[in-house]
């Protein structure tokens, strides 16, 4: 298939695919007329380059992969190797840290889903400052360092 049909397949613009070649990334067969053909394996190929790229993996640390997936060899293996784990540690991390990210942001959710209870409690409310048997909700801390809203 040519770059255009590639590109079709995979979503990667033209552009992408040659920047893929130039970085040793995906090997193409040329023509005699110097235009690029790729077959059915370079789809997934670019599958995972994409899936790479999008972790955070920069286009030198895929490059040290690519050479084991495709003439893979005892050197070429411990080296891809050494990437694999390094890149592994690097996604753990970065998970953990969208997680805790994402519970602290979860927790000032509910704080403000309370506060704007509480406030339409007491708009409905006779008597100020009755929060329907919560503790009050101070708006103002929730972004304070100090505040319970975001700990640590």
């Amino acid at each position: 298939m040519r770059i255009g049909e590639l590109s079709a397949r995979t979503g990667a613009s033209r552009r992408s695919l040659r920047y893929y070649e130039q970085q040793g990334l995906l090997v193409s067969t040329r023509s005699p007329s110097g235009q690029r053909y790729y077959d059915d394996d370079h789809v997934q190929r670019v599958a995972l380059i994409q899936i790479f790229l999008a972790a955070g993996m920069s286009s030198r640390t895929i490059a040290q992969l690519v050479p084991c997936m495709t003439q893979p060899n005892m050197d070429r293996a411990r080296q891809a190797l050494t990437a694999m784990d390094q890149e592994r540690t690097r996604l753990s991390y970065t998970i953990d840290s969208l997680t805790a990210a994402r519970q602290a942001l979860d927790h000032l959710i509910d704080v403000n889903r309370t506060f704007l209870e509480n406030i339409a409690d007491d708009s409905a409310s006779d008597r100020p400052n009755q929060h329907s048997g919560f503790p009050p909700v101070r708006y103002s801390n929730l972004c304070s360092s100090r505040s319970k809203a975001f700990p640590g």
